[in-house]
């Protein structure tokens, strides 16, 4: 099949042929990947560039951040939390990332789109949520720094094409993360492994469920694996089910929203903190601002275990949908 190569692809391939360095080597096959067109023609040559481009990587380290050349795969965490959508090639990953945020990742059925990771904000209930688009997960040519990346999220997607043997895929996925420690954490426990393993909260999302036939299909897909993994089924394409997908993520992030109100103003109920369960009065006056900390004598909330505008200390423990108002 043809490949219809770009002139650019020959001149920057004449570059990367008399490139004499580790660094200048990467340079050069990440700009050759950049100018191979990607479709079924380019599937070899790209697998092919996209291996000795991981092995270069992996040889001389350059997940280690410089100044210079700080690393694609290390994503500034921002927002509530960070969910990294990842799988195989072809699930919908892109696809699911340039539906629910702004980013922008190229969407193509053509297999291995996607090289390096793609983050973007999500808005759920007036906060926002960061998801990482990812390179697909594939033992001959994994990158060190995806797995990294993996390991930092808050939680995982993990996509399958229910039209394209999902169990076959959810399968090699799930080993590749186990030959690099890395495991659910509902299964924790229950797959002993050697040496240390990062448990994740996971979630299976299966894709390209475009009407309500495919929900048959999912059934038979969760009947397979025993139900062992939760799931959600969504179409990344027509919209299907993506608002519940949101809520579920917003739900396992076990985040909670918390309101300020100034002394004799009204709630800001626009820009809610986004904090985790759990989090203290004490805690949240120290990520505001020092001062709030040092200086905080008490605290008044309205919600749902407190008395309207009920006196607390640094001790209470904020819920869901609180208001609070800072006496220091």
């Amino acid at each position: 099949m043809p490949t219809n190569l770009p002139p650019e692809y020959f001149e920057v391939e004449k570059r990367y042929k008399l490139a004499q360095s580790t660094e200048e080597k990467i340079t050069c096959l990440e700009e050759l990947i950049s100018t191979i067109p990607r479709h079924k023609g380019t599937e070899k040559l790209l697998g092919d560039y996209r291996r000795k481009l991981s092995q270069l990587r992996a040889s001389s380290h350059t997940h280690k951040i410089t100044s210079v050349h700080p690393s694609a795969f290390r994503v500034k965490r921002e927002g509530a939390g960070q969910v990294a959508v990842i799988g195989p090639t072809n699930a919908g990953k892109s696809a699911l990332v340039a539906a629910l945020t702004h980013a922008t990742p190229e969407v193509s059925e053509a297999p291995y789109t996607t090289w390096k990771p793609t983050p973007g904000m999500m808005e759920v209930g007036r906060i926002s949520i960061q998801l990482i688009d990812t390179p697909p997960l594939d033992r001959d040519f994994i990158e060190p720094e995806l797995i990294d990346l993996i390991r930092r999220a808050d939680l995982i997607l993990l996509m399958v094409d229910l039209q394209a043997d999902p169990v076959q895929q959810l399968e090699s996925t799930i080993a590749i993360l186990h030959e690099n420690h890395l495991a659910p954490e509902h299964l924790k426990g229950q797959s002993p492994q050697e040496g240390p393993v990062t448990y994740i909260p996971f979630f299976v999302v299966g894709n390209k469920c475009d009407d309500e036939g495919m929900e048959e299909i999912c059934q038979i897909f969760c009947e397979l694996i025993e139900g062992k993994w939760p799931v959600i089924s969504i179409s990344a394409t027509t919209g299907r089910n993506l608002d519940h997908l949101k809520q579920v993520i917003f739900k396992e992030l076990d985040i909670i929203r918390v309101y300020s109100k100034v002394p004799g103003q009204e709630p800001d109920y626009e820009v809610p903190f986004a904090l985790k369960r759990g989090t203290t009065v004490e805690e949240l006056a120290g990520k505001i601002h020092h001062d709030f900390y040092n200086k905080l004598k008490f605290a008044r909330v309205w919600g749902s275990t407190a008395f309207e505008g009920q006196m607390v200390h640094r001790d209470y423990v904020l819920q869901d949908g609180d208001v609070i108002e800072f006496h220091v």
